[in-house]
């Protein structure tokens, strides 16, 4: 019945739903490492199940009950995808309001867990860094990390009843960013300028852009720009491709979408798909990305969370200009509007921190962020959750059909 109503009066009536307690607080979920996944050379998702020596260790979650916004279908948000892209023309979809459990993100103990199975996603649990969380949830599934996987990887944590699983995604990995180098850096940064520059990661005149899409000035071609992100091999696709895996593997759970930077934005960009629960650390702004993407908008986002401090510069979209850390590194993260609702801890102000980079990765976030309630003196565990309502990006820029017109609207599907 919601679904009749106009868009703002249902975002407004989820948002007051989404935050009300409930008279029954579901239990806290126990969750175990499963599979490791990730992605070969050749773009194929490749998954390794966790040998048993690794899943004694589980992770217990917070939870409540959550409604989220879902398309009819898969395939009805697809065709209006595709018409939206190829003729400019938005196609009426419906959408479902569907009650499910998902993580209780007022409670830092929600948090500080979903973080650590986010760090996991960097690591593999015969390392020494892999975070042991005690012995609640089931095991996990491995994805991407063969010696041929050079691309998206993580981890798919499954809950003891198999009733939820927990897909954690890698963000990007880079010795002075968060994740230490690798095989997969290459395709993190393509992927980093593709989704979060303004154009094509065209930050000076010295640049080598990601894609030809610079017409000149401040001005971007927007077709050119858009046409750019749909390539198979990007790691959008790559995430809708996993998320169709897990849900054939685990067909009747609920499936919650957690990542880290990169990762983060990959995980909203997904949930936002699927209408699957998200919580995303430190992510770069991904709402210009879902746009540039075509991705349906749905009535309310209230299900996918963003969490990050001020002195990151990286969420805030502030690693920017060719002298930043960012650029030095090879990095155009110049978008900071986030889909959903945010959790901002205001470190700046209310702990004197300084505005860093080094602050951006997820083990900082989980020793010194996480680390104790935010505002116990009011009953705060951690801040409250609000939406980025005034939040304009890469407002410098005009996007245009500069291009050759016989390029107009060319996409591979």
């Amino acid at each position: 019945m919601l679904q009749i109503l106009p868009a703002a009066l249902h975002s407004l009536l989820i948002s007051l739903l989404w935050s009300g307690d409930s008279k029954n607080t579901p239990e806290p979920l126990k969750f175990q490492l499963r599979h490791e996944h990730g992605v070969s050379s050749d773009s194929h998702i490749i998954f390794a199940d966790t040998p048993p020596s690794f899943i004694s260790e589980s992770y217990e979650i917070p939870t409540k009950d959550l409604i989220v916004t879902r398309p009819e279908s898969d395939a009805a948000f697809a065709m209006a995808r595709s018409r939206s892209m190829r003729e400019m023309q938005s196609q009426p979809l419906k959408w479902n309001d569907v009650d499910v459990i998902g993580p209780d993100v007022k409670k830092r103990q929600t948090l500080l867990q979903l973080a650590k199975m986010t760090y996991n996603a960097y690591t593999t649990p015969k390392d020494s860094d892999w975070y042991g969380l005690g012995s609640k949830w089931n095991t996990s599934y491995p994805f991407g990390w063969e010696p041929d996987a050079d691309g998206f990887r993580g981890h798919i944590f499954v809950s003891e009843d198999n009733s939820t699983v927990v897909v954690s995604v890698k963000g990007t990995s880079a010795p002075w960013l968060a994740g230490g180098g690798g095989p997969t850096v290459k395709k993190d940064k393509l992927n980093d300028n593709l989704l979060f520059s303004c154009c094509c990661a065209r930050v000076g005149p010295t640049w080598y852009t990601v894609c030809d899409c610079y017409s000149g000035g401040y001005r971007c071609d927007q077709t050119c720009v858009e046409r750019s992100l749909v390539e198979e091999s990007l790691f959008y696709p790559v995430g809708i491709n996993l998320y169709n895996n897990v849900t054939y593997m685990y067909p009747n759970a609920n499936i919650w979408m957690i990542g880290h930077s990169l990762g983060g934005a990959l995980a909203s960009l997904i949930g936002v798909t699927f209408g699957a629960p998200v919580v995303a650390f430190e992510a770069p702004g991904e709402r210009r990305a879902a746009k540039r993407l075509h991705l349906p908008s749905p009535p309310s986002t209230q299900h996918v969370t963003h969490v990050y401090h001020t002195g990151d510069p990286i969420p805030l979209g502030a690693c920017t200009g060719v002298t930043s850390a960012c650029a030095i590194g090879g990095y155009a993260l110049e978008t900071g509007c986030h889909l959903g609702t945010t959790i901002r801890y205001d470190t700046v102000t209310k702990r004197n921190w300084s505005v860093s980079v080094s602050s951006h990765g997820i083990k900082f976030i989980i020793e010194k962020v996480l680390s104790e309630d935010w505002d116990p003196e009011n009953g705060l565990e951690v801040p409250v959750a609000a939406p980025e309502d005034d939040c304009v990006d890469c407002y410098s820029w005009e996007y245009g059909d500069f291009k050759n017109a016989t390029q107009r609207r060319r996409f591979p599907f």
